[in-house]
């Protein structure tokens, strides 16, 4: 039996229920606002915005500081913020709605329809300038992409070999001017893989690739099967690639610490980059949202597949995806390959796109097992979870997100006001 939602409104979000009727201790949910004004007023962050909700209601919405700090402008709640990898999720979500459809099958070789994947090779030893590099076992196949499990990496790891060869191509935080998707798989293809497909996890451009399938099994461009398939449904009106017009002005500022006092100073140069279409679709990092856009997806998720009379998947696949589809039931502290990622690694799985938690006491945070999440490279974050059908969303704008433990301390502020 589904259940009910509240009503969710289009460009602002704020809160819907007394907090106290759903089980939260509304003093203790007023905590969640002080402790992270303190890092507003030492110069930490900018500004923020956060969003819990239990049962489909809204029980705590908040801001706090500036969108834009320089122009004393404040974070409003229709505020625009650039999501970076909390892109993969809706990525994900698209390539299983086209699964349900049975146009693939996850155990599938994307070389089918991406054949510049068909011959893969994976580093073996030597230095940037002479690789030596060996035939992969196994091909990539779509689960592959979906888990980060394909031997891909992102080039600004800085980690390996093979990142350093990412980086000597143009792949270091943004791809080359001027390249689109399918140009940047065909240089992902050539470059050699960092394992043997299914044998590690690695955080990587996988998504990206992912995204590439998705236009050439569906026959559309990433952008029109978003807004066409997910984005328009849900009512996610404001989410895009790029921001322009009167909506710049709405447009969070983008920051990073500053190497002496640590105080958020502004970093122009990628933020601007928000104000103009992207050569690349990158289904792994493009997307900029608000606060009430992600609430819908969330909500979607955690209602399985299903909001206000849109379905976009069916219940079984949301639960499929939201498990552990690790190789033999290892978590990340297992099998990453030790590059960064937007989430801890013990004790945690990673499904067809969340991260998933299997055992909460590694990272010393009373989540819930099964609780599944990502977060993006600005600090942005959010969570589901299916036991206390509870979603909550983090959003600011500093780069890179492990400056601060803000999605630990807001899942410690969070259950600890949960009471019932």
């Amino acid at each position: 039996m589904e259940r009910s939602v509240a009503p969710l409104p289009a460009t602002a979000i704020e809160r819907t229920a007394d907090p106290d009727r759903l089980g939260f201790d509304s003093n203790r949910l007023e905590r969640i606002d002080r402790h992270f004004a303190r890092y507003v007023d030492s110069g930490k962050l900018a500004g923020w915005q956060i969003v819990v909700t239990r049962r489909g209601a809204v029980v705590h919405a908040s801001t706090c500081g500036y969108r834009k700090r320089e122009e004393q402008i404040p974070v409003e709640p229709d505020t625009l913020w650039r999501i970076y990898s909390m892109t993969k999720p809706i990525t994900s979500v698209a390539a299983m709605m086209l699964w349900e459809t049975g146009l693939f099958e996850l155990t599938d070789e994307i070389s089918r329809w991406l054949p510049e994947f068909a011959d893969v090779r994976v580093y073996d030893k030597g230095s940037a300038l002479r690789p030596y590099t060996v035939p992969a076992t196994e091909p990539i196949r779509v689960w592959h992409l979906l888990t980060h499990t394909s031997g891909l990496t992102y080039g600004f790891m800085n980690n390996s070999v093979v990142d350093r060869l990412y980086r000597d191509e143009g792949y270091d935080l943004y791809p080359p001017e001027n390249v689109n998707l399918p140009d940047a798989c065909e240089v992902w293809a050539r470059l050699p893989l960092l394992f043997d497909p299914g044998t590690a996890w690695g955080y990587s451009v996988a998504t990206d690739v992912l995204g590439r399938l998705i236009e050439v099994v569906s026959g559309f461009s990433l952008d029109t099967f978003f807004d066409e398939r997910i984005l328009e449904p849900l009512g996610m009106t404001d989410t895009r690639w790029w921001v322009a017009g009167d909506d710049v002005e709405r447009l969070a500022g983008l920051y990073s610490p500053h190497p002496i006092d640590g105080h958020a100073t502004h970093a122009d140069d990628l933020g601007r980059l928000a104000l103009r279409k992207p050569a690349l679709l990158s289904g792994g990092s493009g997307l900029i949202s608000t606060a009430a856009d992600y609430h819908r997806f969330s909500q979607m998720l955690l209602r399985g597949g299903e909001l206000a009379g849109v379905r976009l998947l069916s219940p079984r696949t949301v639960r499929f995806m939201t498990r552990n589809h690790l190789p033999h039931g290892h978590d990340l502290g297992e099998l990453s390959t030790g590059g960064f990622a937007e989430t801890t690694l013990d004790g945690m799985g990673f499904g067809l796109g969340f991260a998933v938690v299997e055992d909460p006491i590694p990272s010393r945070v009373p989540s819930s097992v099964g609780e599944y999440y990502w977060g993006g490279m600005a600090s942005t974050a959010f969570w589901v979870d299916p036991v206390e059908e509870l979603t909550a969303l983090l959003f600011t704008q500093l780069i890179p997100s492990s400056t601060y433990p803000l999605r630990s301390q807001l899942r410690q502020l969070v259950y600890s006001a949960l009471i019932e």
